[in-house]
């Protein structure tokens, strides 16, 4: 039997504390609000200890990014990986992301919609890191569009790619409103124009 060394052991729980920490700061501030000395005050750990398990603020934001993804595969994605091909798993990817976005799975509500606005206009990994987080959200929902088109689902002249940008755009203002407001009324305008986009 090979024996857990307790080191690394402690050190992947103190990685798992900082970047859950990591990712809340960002949905609220962004990922420029993050910083080695600052999530060691907090967590009351040392900074020598929490740079050591990133090494570098870019580092930092990247495995920060990656964790915020983690997080949004096991929400959104995996409650649906059991749903049948088509319009029911279109319908229900949408659902997942609204009940992500409104019960605050992130304080910051959604926490990619924020630091994209962050790095939108910006070059680098961290901005290449975002952009390949949505499109593999988009290519998802394209996926189901297509597949619901193809079973006749949807009406034959449907194009998924236009599909996925209309219901990504009535989710992400749905979460932004509702941030910005404090209240649950976009989400209600959201789901019933996604209904409504999705009706055969």
């Amino acid at each position: 039997m090979t024996r857990v060394d307790g080191r690394v052991e402690r050190g992947n729980r103190t990685r798992r504390t900082v970047l859950r920490r990591a990712v809340d700061i960002a949905s609220v501030e962004g990922l420029e609000a993050l910083s080695v000395g600052r999530l060691a005050g907090e967590l009351e750990l040392s900074k020598s200890g929490v740079f050591a398990l990133f090494g570098s603020k870019q580092e930092l934001q990247l495995a920060t990014v990656r964790e915020a993804s983690r997080i949004f595969v096991v929400e959104v994605l995996d409650p649906v990986s059991g749903t049948a091909e088509g319009v029911e798993r279109l319908r229900r990817l949408c659902e997942g992301w609204l009940r992500y976005s409104q019960e605050r799975v992130f304080p910051g509500g959604c926490f990619f919609y924020g630091v994209m606005a962050e790095f939108d206009a910006r070059e680098g990994p961290v901005h290449d890191a975002l952009v390949e987080a949505q499109r593999a959200w988009l290519a998802e929902l394209e996926r189901c569009a297509e597949q619901a088109r193809a079973a006749g689902e949807l009406s034959a002249d449907t194009d998924p790619a236009q599909l996925a940008f209309e219901v990504v755009a009535l989710m992400e203002t749905a979460n932004a409103m509702s941030v910005l407001h404090g209240e649950a009324t976009p989400y209600v305008r959201a789901r019933r124009g996604i209904a409504s986009r999705l009706r055969t």
